[in-house]
């Protein structure tokens, strides 16, 4: 068996995209759905089915098998994907090097030195280098059980640390500059360390991997405060996430994301057991980060820094995760504290207390109208309604809408008829979104039931391919092509699967059998070989009334063209088909 073809016959596909997508089992079947990770919707259109192991979203187009998904995911070549699956499953790779490519090998490279540079960092930390930065993470209240889990590190001042152990390794100097571990000099004369005199944070993508640095100063003399690794084939801002590889379990366990600021952050938050805590890395928040989150819960709690610029940062993430239907709650700390010091402060039980307890956003953002604007008066009132508006839009639930107007007017004292005014207003620009998304073709009910049976049932395929074969009737149906497909798998020898069917079809037929695949499942049982044979032949009534039409337009065009022996014998003809 090819090596591709054993993976994919040894794992579970269900599980594969399970680490991506929280799925549920729909009926007693082997269909799953949930939300598309490729795109943002409300409602799942995306599915997986577990026997034929393949996935569909019936929103965006996206499909294909566990391979494809996690090459999607990670932005991963085919050999990394194939590579990756097969090691979280347990399954060796063979020696031959055939599957593999020049971007697997240069990212395999770039994961090669972050890790090199990780045991370096480490190494000085906890050794004689990193006693000033093992004081500085004592005084924040990092132990050391918690500094070795997240892999803390210190890059030592003398700025040629790495340098000098790459060219050890002679490594090649333009992989070293992509890299960002190292910087060339600006006479152009060699390279020197990017990270100097500061306590290292590895960055992981979803999978675990290693891909990035952020670096603390802790001189507060120096500047900037914060330096994070350039982006690279492995790394990307966007959509990579300061603790996520760990924090999504606990996200579908809590049933919650805590969003936080930056690195010291998370690591605060995660001693006092919110565990399901993230940051950026040194960017805005993005509507990918947003859809990562999103995978795996549909509730964030924000959690800045308490100053301005933190406030700033808390709106405009807010923005985001309300664009991609997130529920908002909004954790601001008293005393002006951060998560970490908070925490020192007043011990971890008092913060998961606050977490739990964080004020749902539009009673935040009510708050922060009432600072702005003078509620006591009738233009103040309004003005606090405008600043609400925009947020209030995005709430597509109409009974949620009725609620908040009942909290807002309740909390700012503005009269209820003039909020209701305003979502009546945003309801006509909502009729005109598109709501057709998660429909899935339909192909007929004969033809549906007829390739179920045919797929699910391999003594009736046996039995009826050839049958099929000899017929015309259905060739002019819209799953034309899938039966075609599937007679010249039987033909072959070949199992009758999604993984033997699918490549001999063009993207619209892909889909037909997608759909076809995936919504049997509820009317699996009541597939037999009876109606099996019942739909062929209804195919040979379809066949025998196509014959006829056509014999009826010559009798007719004979006719007309005066030739009557040619009419009379096509006359016969139909009586013969009636008899």
């Amino acid at each position: 068996m090819d090596f591709v073809e054993q993976v994919k016959s040894q794992i579970d596909i269900v599980r594969v995209i399970g680490d991506y997508v929280r799925l549920k089992r729909q009926g007693a079947g082997e269909r799953y759905v949930g939300l598309c990770p490729f795109h943002t919707e409300k409602t799942p259109s995306f599915s997986v089915h577990a026997g034929h192991g393949f996935y569909k979203c019936f929103g965006c187009g996206a499909g294909g098998d566990a391979i494809k998904f996690v090459m999607e995911m990670e932005g991963f070549t085919f050999f990394e994907a194939l590579k990756a699956i097969a090691e979280r499953n347990g399954i060796p790779m063979p020696r031959s090097a055939d599957y593999s490519d020049e971007d697997a090998k240069k990212r395999t490279d770039l994961y090669r030195l972050n890790e090199m540079a990780q045991e370096v960092f480490t190494r000085n930390l906890w050794g004689q280098p990193g006693e000033t930065a093992r004081g500085y993470l004592a005084r924040r209240g990092i132990s050391e059980a918690q500094a070795k889990d997240f892999g803390l590190g210190y890059a030592s001042a003398g700025g040629n640390e790495l340098v000098r152990l790459f060219e050890r390794q002679r490594l090649d100097a333009g992989l070293l500059e992509t890299s960002g571990l190292v910087k060339r000099r600006a006479s152009g004369d060699g390279f020197y360390d990017t990270f100097r005199g500061r306590l290292t944070f590895p960055i992981h993508n979803e999978s675990g991997k290693l891909v990035a640095f952020g670096a603390r100063v802790l001189d507060p003399e120096e500047q900037p405060k914060y330096l994070n690794s350039p982006e690279t084939e492995v790394y990307k801002k966007r959509t990579v996430l300061y603790n996520f590889h760990r924090a999504k379990e606990s996200m579908r366990r809590n049933g919650r994301a805590v969003l936080v600021e930056g690195y010291m952050d998370v690591l605060g938050a995660w001693a006092a057991g919110a565990t399901e805590a993230v940051a950026s890395c040194g960017t805005s928040l993005s509507p990918e980060h947003v859809r990562n989150i999103r995978r795996h819960t549909d509730v964030v709690v924000v959690n800045f820094d308490p100053d301005r610029a933190g406030e700033n940062a808390t709106e405009r993430s807010i923005q985001v995760l309300l664009d991609e239907s997130i529920d908002v709650r909004v954790l601001q700390l008293p005393g002006g504290l951060d998560p970490d010091e908070f925490v020192q402060e007043h011990g971890a039980e008092a913060y998961q207390e606050a977490v739990v307890n964080a004020r749902g956003y539009f009673l935040w953002l009510a708050d922060r109208a009432k600072a702005r604007f003078d509620t006591s008066t009738t233009a103040g009132r309004v003005k606090a309604l405008e600043f609400l508006l925009p947020a209030i839009q995005k709430v597509n639930s109409r009974l949620r809408r009725s609620a908040l107007a009942d909290e807002v007017t309740a909390y700012l004292g503005i009269e209820r008829s003039m909020v209701l005014d305003q979502f009546k207003t945003a309801a006509l620009a909502r009729r005109k979104e598109d709501l057709s998304a998660g429909t899935a073709p339909s192909s007929g009910h004969l033809e549906h039931i007829l390739i179920s049976c045919l797929v699910n049932l391999p003594e009736v395929a046996n039995e009826l391919l050839p049958f099929l074969a000899q017929l015309d009737g259905w060739r002019k149906l819209p799953s034309a092509p899938v039966m075609d497909a599937m007679i010249r798998a039987h033909q072959n020898g070949e199992p009758l699967r999604f993984g033997t069917i699918e490549p001999r079809l063009d993207a619209a037929d892909k889909d037909i059998l997608s759909s076809m695949l995936l919504d049997e499942e509820v009317h699996k049982e009541s597939h037999t070989r009876d109606q099996a044979i019942a739909c062929l032949k209804k195919l040979d009534l379809i066949q025998i009334a196509d014959f006829r039409r056509e014999i009826k337009r010559r009798v007719r065009e004979a006719e007309q063209q005066g030739n009557l022996e040619e009419a009379f014998r096509l006359a016969e003809q139909l009586i013969q088909l009636d008899a």
